[in-house]
């Protein structure tokens, strides 16, 4: 009984957990060619009472994903520095993704475990104003990619770099961490940072100081690794540190030239005088081909076996010749020889004579003595004394 009265307020708990749990909806209007930033915070997720801060120790992780997929759609990416940081959901969307998205996204409260869901919808639609088909990128290496995403970084950098650009209205069209672009980590030193590309677009030409930099004279230069042409004060330093050599432009106010599409055809050559492919194959006979293939190594590896057989059988100088080229002194010195080692040979085979006393046990080789057979060969020294 007593556990019984345990478990029903912790269900009762859990299910006011779940029903707290109900999926908040919000509304965003991402464009399609200009960036698209979404802070995730803490206060948004967490459930506390009213009028109560969120406190900054409280470690939160956000996990987004599109509905109905595993993963978020290509053009949205997601970042999180720690779980003491918020989150941040952006990208740039391209023509493919105007329409209706929905991005699901869930809160872990690493202290409470609590988790809390929130779905973001996702209109994206065309842009309005005038094309901006002047665009250049820049690396800048002093700043990460969350640090670039909040408004007020971004304003500043729009504001420093109007120093450096033609009169006109400059947007953000895109942030791309370093790392996603090839870059490497950088080592865990104070004031490394791993670097963003940072995008901007305008409807104003390019001025003569970002054209400079962009040069072919500009690219050498920075290929033999000085720095490049900079006709005009950067105005983007001390705030942005950025790669002047890692600059492009791209200038999309001329259309390019749409290529031509090949016409499909009904697949069957049209007559040519020089083209004439037979109409025919003559019939031919492979036997003499064969008969040539196989005959003619046959007969040559027949030809090499003839000639080693002479040189090997047919060349031998023989005995005769041999013992006409030895002298007799010679001769008669190797029989003498062999004939008296055969006559030991027999001597040996036949004679009935005692062992050597060198080859007995304990034998003075000195004195010609040899040990009685009561004594204690133990006892007796491996070298005798000498008198």
């Amino acid at each position: 009984m007593a556990a019984t009265l345990i478990w029903i307020p912790l269900l009762v708990g859990l299910l006011a957990g779940l029903v707290g749990t109900e999926a908040q909806e919000t509304t965003l209007h991402p464009l399609v060619g200009r960036v698209f930033v979404h802070t995730l915070d803490h206060e948004a997720f967490l459930r506390l009472a009213e009028h109560v801060a969120v406190p900054p120790s409280v470690p939160v992780t956000y996990h987004a994903h599109l509905q109905g997929h595993p993963d978020l759609p290509r053009w949205l990416r997601y970042t999180q520095r720690s779980p003491h940081h918020p989150g941040f959901l952006y990208g740039t969307a391209t023509p493919e993704d105007r329409g209706r998205q929905v991005i699901e996204v869930t809160a872990y409260n690493r202290d409470s475990f609590d988790t809390t869901q929130q779905s973001l919808v996702l209109l994206i639609g065309d842009p309005e104003g005038p094309l901006l088909p002047y665009q250049a990128e820049f690396l800048v290496h002093s700043h990460d990619v969350e640090e670039v995403l909040p408004s007020t970084p971004a304003s500043r950098f729009l504001t420093a770099l109007r120093g450096l650009w033609e009169p006109g209205e400059l947007q953000l069209l895109n942030i791309t961490s370093a790392l996603d672009r090839g870059g490497r980590v950088p080592l865990p030193i104070e004031g490394r940072k791993e670097g963003v590309y940072i995008k901007v677009g305008s409807a104003s030409p390019f001025s003569t100081c970002l054209k400079m930099v962009a040069s072919p004279d500009s690219h050498a230069r920075c290929a033999q690794g000085q720095p490049p042409l900079l006709s005009c004060y950067d105005t983007l330093a001390p705030h942005f540190r950025v790669d002047w050599c890692n600059v492009s432009l791209v200038d999309k106010s001329v259309p390019e030239p749409v290529d031509e599409v090949p016409t499909p055809g009904d697949g069957i050559l049209e007559h040519d005088l020089f083209f004439c492919p037979p109409t025919e194959a003559t019939a031919r006979d492979f036997l003499t081909d064969a008969l040539i293939t196989l005959l003619v190594p046959l007969l040559v590896a027949l030809l090499l076996t003839l000639l080693l057989a002479y040189v090997m059988c047919c060349r031998r100088e023989g005995r005769l010749k041999r013992d006409q080229a030895t002298s007799d002194i010679q001769m008669v010195h190797h029989c003498t020889i062999r004939g008296n080692t055969e006559e030991l040979r027999q001597m040996a085979a036949s004679r009935d004579v005692p062992r050597p006393l060198s080859t007995l046990p304990m034998f003075n080789v000195r004195t010609g003595e040899r040990l009685p057979p009561q004594v204690d060969s133990a006892q007796v020294p491996l070298i005798l004394d000498q008198h």
